[in-house]
């Protein structure tokens, strides 16, 4: 991390330990250090998600990042589901450095799936916000997070890779484009390679995609 930003990150790891010592087993808090998307997680306190340092950021707030059109707002109390099948209270905390840029984030899950079997008299506890059950993959690796991102892309199209047709392609990277994915290191060969075309044709439809964007925003 850079020196002049060891402070936060400092206190957000503080907080993380001292959240997960307060809250036992079933907590989990992951301080995200957003300079390399790729492996943005610097440390992680409580292990529900079974992720490492180093592993990637999460895709929920990927997306957050992609689509913010000033600061990131932090968001409360969202219901995640784990790869295991684990529901949990999430939070998500984005730290900011002295110029008021976005440099990481603090993330907590609460596994709540022993709670909402216990029912009734802790109702209040494990009610949630938002009623939605949000998407967030939590990644172990860089090519989980390119490839469960083209997946789901494809199967808003519901067709396979070889079939689709270049405006279809377009599609695809179009839905790409609004979650983040070219925000990730490698993604664009690794979508290439799906699709079939090369780097220079993704490039050259993404340029595309941002340009109409660009005009309709004006």
């Amino acid at each position: 991390m850079i020196e002049k930003n060891k402070l936060v990150f400092d206190q957000a790891i503080r907080t993380a330990d001292i959240l997960v010592e307060m809250m036992g087993s079933r907590c989990e808090v992951a301080v995200h250090d957003f300079r390399n998307l790729d492996q943005s997680l610097i440390h992680l306190a409580g292990s529900i998600t079974d992720r490492e340092i180093g592993s990637p950021i999460t895709s929920l707030v990927l997306e957050q990042l992609k689509n913010a059109e000033s600061n990131v707002d932090d968001f409360a109390n969202y219901k995640t589901v784990s790869h295991k099948g684990h529901v949990m209270k999430s939070s998500t905390v984005f730290l900011y450095d002295d110029e008021n840029e976005v440099i990481g984030a603090l993330c907590v899950n609460i596994d709540v799936s022993l709670l909402i079997q216990l029912g009734g008299e802790i109702q209040d506890f494990i009610t949630f916000n938002d009623q939605r059950v949000e998407k967030e993959s939590f990644y172990t690796t860089v090519h989980d997070v390119v490839e469960d991102m083209i997946e789901h892309a494809l199967q808003e199209l519901n067709k396979t890779p070889a079939m689709l047709n270049k405006e279809e392609k377009i599609e695809v990277i179009r839905i790409l484009e609004k979650k983040g994915t070219f925000l990730i290191k490698g993604s664009t060969e690794y979508l290439a390679k799906v699709l079939g075309v090369s780097k220079y044709t993704i490039y050259n439809y993404l340029q595309q995609i941002r340009t109409e964007e660009n005009f309709n925003a004006h």
